[in-house]
């Protein structure tokens, strides 16, 4: 095996972003922080504190993946007792999502919970999404589009005052979708947070690996921005590119176009540049 991997922090100070490559096990997970935003020892977010603690469970490598991400959920919630995080409320729990693989000799071995993504390339270049889900923020970014609309008519018109009061408008108003999606764990989609119930939320299996060439996973840090949100989000261009210009070639074309819209007003999204964490498997 040829291996790649990026991990890349974004627009925040402190990357949420991990990814574990260890002998044959492999995987990225994407952290979040509570709605508080409180952190912790050294500074650090929940969602780094969850991302990683996800990632050091699954480096162990000595269990199957299923087994790991059930220790890795267990472990999180350990992790917020003992920082003294308040669990009887959703809002703030941490959590993050989680894509692993574990390599074999003709077989690959997954689990998968969120929105991190495992896609499969083929000889004959087709391609293979596993656990390709509804996006659970596209109502959020349908809903950041909509105000947009609503609130700016020309976004080269505004001020650096006028664009800072336009964009905190815009997020409060957006809170409480926020929130409900954030109260919406493992009830309407599933993350690693502390909670039994994201065991409902995994997704997991073995694929063969004939006729397999390379092995994709990353955190939607990676996905390509796109000015209508996606209910099922269509990795074909991210495929077609990854063809082109490899895995770092993908990650410099995202930020370019994040680039070109620092304010998130075309391409909805929570931040300029997410963080990211990604792994390109050769076979």
């Amino acid at each position: 095996m040829d291996t790649q991997c990026i991990l890349e922090k974004g627009t925040a100070n402190i990357n949420e972003d991990c990814l574990v490559m260890k002998d044959n096990i492999f995987g990225v997970f994407d952290g979040a922080t509570s709605l508080t935003a409180q952190t912790f020892v050294h500074g650090k977010t929940g969602g780094n504190i969850a991302a990683q603690t996800a990632g050091s469970v699954f480096s162990r490598n000595h269990y199957p993946l299923t087994h790991l991400a059930c220790q890795a959920n267990r472990e999180i919630m350990g992790k917020m007792l003992q920082n003294g995080v308040n669990i009887s409320k959703k809002e703030n729990l941490w959590s993050t999502t989680a894509a692993v693989v574990r390599v074999k000799k003709e077989s690959l071995e997954w689990v998968q919970i969120g929105d991190a993504v495992i896609i499969l390339i083929y000889e004959d270049g087709s391609h293979k999404v596993l656990a390709n889900q509804e996006d659970h923020d596209y109502e959020t970014l349908t809903l950041w589009k909509d105000l947009v609309s609503a609130r700016v008519d020309n976004v080269d018109s505004l001020t650096d005052d006028s664009t800072n009061t336009c964009l905190l408008g815009l997020k409060k108003a957006l809170f409480p979708q926020i929130k409900k999606v954030r109260l919406g764990m493992n009830i309407d989609y599933g993350v690693l947070n502390g909670d039994p119930r994201a065991e409902n939320f995994f997704n997991q299996g073995t694929e063969s690996l004939n006729r397999v060439t390379d092995i994709l996973l990353f955190t939607d840090g990676l996905f390509i921005p796109e000015q209508v949100p996606e209910k099922r989000k269509d990795y074909t261009p991210l495929v077609k590119a990854y063809f082109s210009v490899g895995l770092n070639g993908v990650k410099d074309m995202v930020r370019q176009k994040e680039d070109t819209d620092p304010l998130c007003l075309a391409y909805p999204r929570f931040k300029c540049h997410d963080d990211i964490a990604a792994i390109a498997i050769k076979m």
